[in-house]
């Protein structure tokens, strides 16, 4: 057999477990039965192995050799063989698989038959722990994704390889050169030791002062971002021990091509074409701003979302689905001038194609009614960032509110919550109450917001993340727990969050506690800017970019005067009169003529002239309203 395509496919076979080891057949599943209940030795197929090569067809059940044994089932790919595990998956969806995808796959294959471990490097977003973890459900293995942060110590990474080795699983350490370089030293002589091990064949070994069981099927893989701020060069034993994938660039349009059949378009082809078009002229033509993002992820996160819509109406035109989903999940992170560019850009992607507006009535009267209570303006520019908070919330479970202070960030995810949960409690189907936890990470160290081992005792003790994180993980109430962060966010303790904010949905603390979020649960990221933020947390959250300068100073002044001076329209009319003859040109001067050692904002400076303005003015009444009329 010399075709390399068909050697280098994932090919199943039975093998029944004698002395001889014959090679089983991988039959059509339609008569496993039928073909197997005689004596095996009468069935050519199954002793000659040159007609089991020739079968192209796959199976995965083990054949009934006798009446009281199974075989087993092996995978084959080139001259490399592993054991299938009947590891169930469940019903889960499956990767596109890309000429990327193949040689990253034939790559691991080959270092696990020759007992090496597998090391996939390359920039956020291309696929790497999403191939490893395929490549296990193809194999029926368990694989475990953790994730690595600088506060892991050679304890910590022994156990989980520990458990790993005893229970015949695959480790996938994400982020895996983000542990100090003195740990990674003394990590790769247990990656060392487990190697050897397997490479031996032996029953148990000693590992950490203790003899463990040593399971054949253990793989071992990490994943890295060569060049991120805060990453470590392995050392040269590990590297001769981890076989190196490089993936830089996956196939957009053949992924975005096969998702979108999936999802049941019929125009897959011209709809994929046309959507990768539409990034590739965002990254030629757009600002490059640091919240943006037109990685892998956001791709997927658009066709999820175009996969949606064509569920909930299957009459609507394909051109218009994919249209809707392109602009109501880039359109949020788009400051104002790209904005009007982008929708030039999708006009002429679309032509003749207009969008209608999307309606959201019951939520914008509930919306309405909450900003009502709290005496504010509802500017139309602030409902719009809650309904496109709103959409992205749908398809995303990790959302950041991105602007300047003062711009509205907090009165858009404080209102739509009061919101939602107005509409719970009325009984409109669709909304569900909302509880929030906020946290502000930069106040506290890092071991008090993850959970650290206490160094005299060895006793760990919860972090208020990981407190928070389990009781809303426990709790089975339908409500919605949206988990807040507030603040400045940095490759400090944001990177040890990668592997909740992607499609794992666990939070991995280092005493191996896997903490999941569950389908209630939602973060939420309150920040000024991503300045210092790597490209691995941009591309694993969906950005809604709320400009403060849009929001303006005079929805403050309208809500101060209406308070201050409830019944009095005149009094009123006076106040609204006075800021806007004075206020804009005393800001104009300010920031021609003035130096600020910490520039405030226009908002601030209004809110500042209000405050003062109302402590040191005394009412009263009738003298008050003659003197300044």
């Amino acid at each position: 057999i010399s075709d390399f395509e068909w050697l280098s496919q994932l090919r199943f076979f039975h093998i029944k477990e004698t002395v001889n080891n014959n090679l089983g057949t991988s039959m059509n599943s339609n008569n496993v039965i039928s073909n197997n209940t005689s004596n095996p030795s009468n069935n050519p197929t199954i002793n000659n192995p040159s007609n089991v090569v020739n079968n192209s067809s796959i199976n995965y059940q083990p054949l009934n050799i006798s009446s009281n044994e199974f075989g087993k089932c092996v995978v084959s790919q080139l001259s490399s063989t592993l054991e299938y595990s009947n590891e169930y998956q469940g019903n889960n969806g499956r990767l596109v698989v890309t000429p990327l995808t193949d040689r990253c796959v034939l790559t691991l294959i080959t270092a696990m038959y020759l007992n090496r471990g597998g090391n996939p490097l390359g920039p956020a977003g291309t696929g790497k722990t999403e191939t490893v973890k395929d490549l296990g459900k193809n194999l029926a293995k368990y694989v475990v994704v953790i994730n690595c942060s600088d506060g892991m110590d050679y304890k910590s990474v022994g156990r989980i390889f520990s458990g790993l080795v005893q229970s015949g699983s695959w480790g996938c350490f994400d982020e895996f050169n983000r542990i100090k370089i003195e740990v990674i030293s003394v990590v790769a002589m247990q990656i060392s030791s487990i190697l050897n091990a397997l490479s031996s064949k032996v029953s148990s070994f000693s590992f950490m002062g203790s003899t463990i069981p040593c399971n054949p099927n253990t793989g071992i893989f990490i994943t890295m971002n060569p060049g991120y701020a805060g990453r470590t060069e392995l050392p040269d034993n590990l590297k001769a021990l981890m076989r190196p994938v490089a993936m830089m660039a996956p196939d957009l349009s053949m992924i975005a091509e096969v998702i979108l059949a999936s999802e049941g378009f019929n125009e897959a082809r011209v709809m994929a074409k046309k959507t990768v078009t539409l990034y590739s002229l965002m990254i030629q033509q757009l600002s490059k701003q640091d919240h943006y993002d037109y990685g892998l992820r956001n791709l997927k996160a658009v066709l999820n979302m175009a996969g949606q819509l064509k569920r909930l109406d299957i009459t609507t035109p394909e051109e218009t689905i994919l249209m809707r989903a392109l602009r109501d999940m880039n359109l949020p992170k788009f400051i104002k001038d790209d904005e009007r560019l982008f929708r030039l850009l999708l006009g002429d992607l679309f032509p003749s194609l207009e969008l209608p507006i999307s309606e959201y009535a019951t939520l914008r009267t509930a919306i309405e009614i909450e900003l009502n209570k709290l005496n504010y303006q509802k500017p139309e520019f602030l409902i719009q960032k809650m309904f496109q908070f709103y959409d992205s919330r749908k398809t995303r479970h990790c959302n950041m509110l991105v602007g300047d202070p003062y711009g509205g960030k907090s009165t858009v995810w404080k209102t739509l919550a009061n919101a939602t949960t107005s509409l719970a409690k009325q009984g409109v189907e669709g909304y569900n109450s909302v509880v929030t936890y906020v946290i502000s990470p930069k106040s506290i160290e890092l071991d008090e917001l993850y959970g650290a081992y206490d160094l005299s005792t060895f006793e760990w003790k919860d972090g208020i993340l990981s407190t928070i994180f389990k009781s809303c993980s426990e709790d089975d109430k339908p409500h919605e727990k949206w988990i807040l962060f507030d603040g400045p966010i940095d490759a400090l303790w944001i990177e040890s969050m990668n592997s909740v904010m992607d499609d794992n949905k666990i939070l991995t603390l280092i005493n191996g506690d896997r903490i999941p979020l569950t389908n209630t649960m939602s973060l939420v990221f309150e920040t000024q800017d991503l300045k210092v933020a790597s490209p691995a947390t941009v591309s694993r959250a969906g950005m809604v970019y709320i400009d403060a300068i849009e929001l303006g100073w005079k929805t403050y002044t309208e809500s101060w005067i209406l308070s201050s001076y409830p019944n009095d329209n005149d009094l009123q009319q006076f106040y609204r009169d006075i800021f806007d003859k004075w206020v804009p040109k005393l800001l104009k001067f300010k920031e021609l003529n003035c130096s600020e050692p910490i520039k405030l904002s226009d908002f601030v400076n209004v809110t500042n002239l209000c405050t003062l303005y109302t402590a040191i003015c005394k009412q009263e009444s009738n003298t008050f309203k003659k003197d300044l009329l």
